[in-house]
């Protein structure tokens, strides 16, 4: 059983010093597309940090209970995979149902969420690191925050520069890049806390 010490480090390691997006460079896809507005970052990384703590935990009980013991480790990828797909078909069904708004905001990118390499990432990760269940799940909530603040910081910029003189050669993507570049440089300072 993890200590709360080592449930703090996991969290403050997970979501400032290894975040997904800016040092592991995972989920870029959604990172990049839909931080346009505060607004719609704001409910993209809500909805990622439901389906990476829910399928963290999903995917760890499977893992100890069903793959471990009958020796499928050998299945691991396939089962999170559908794991995840089958967390993203309920957040889709419940925010066409609830949030249409923010259901039309996020577009192709809400089913994308299944093919996103942090999700998976995580349950990978967890398993290599072999966390427990509740360890796993911090690092699934962690590594969400993360890319929650990331997606969050990445949108407030983007809206601010909406307004400004940008050279023709740096509108659109590459100034959006320059920025993820700068924000992954100002994270670096968070390697020095643990």
């Amino acid at each position: 059983m993890e200590t709360v010490k080592e449930l703090l480090v996991i969290l403050v390691s997970s979501s400032l010093v290894s975040n997904v997006v800016l040092s592991r460079f995972l989920g870029l896809c959604p990172f990049l597309g839909v931080s346009k507005k505060i607004d719609t970052a704001a409910g993209m990384g809500s909805a990622i940090i439901f389906v990476i703590t829910l399928s963290s935990g999903i995917a760890g009980v499977i893992y100890r209970f069903l793959l471990v013991p009958f020796h499928l480790e050998y299945l691991q990828t396939i089962v999170f995979i559908l794991v995840i797909a089958a967390l993203v078909q309920f957040v889709e069904m419940f925010l066409k149902k609830y949030m249409k708004g923010l259901y039309q905001a996020l577009g192709v990118y809400l089913p994308l969420i299944t093919t996103n390499c942090a999700v998976l990432g995580v349950a990978l990760t967890n398993v290599q690191k072999e966390y427990g269940i509740l360890a796993g799940m911090v690092n699934g909530f962690a590594t969400a925050l993360g890319f929650l603040a990331a997606i969050v910081i990445l949108a407030g910029l983007r809206e601010k520069m909406a307004y400004n003189d940008i050279p023709p050669a740096f509108r659109g993507m590459p100034h959006v890049l320059l920025t993820a570049g700068l924000m992954a440089i100002a994270f670096c300072g968070f390697s020095g806390l643990l």
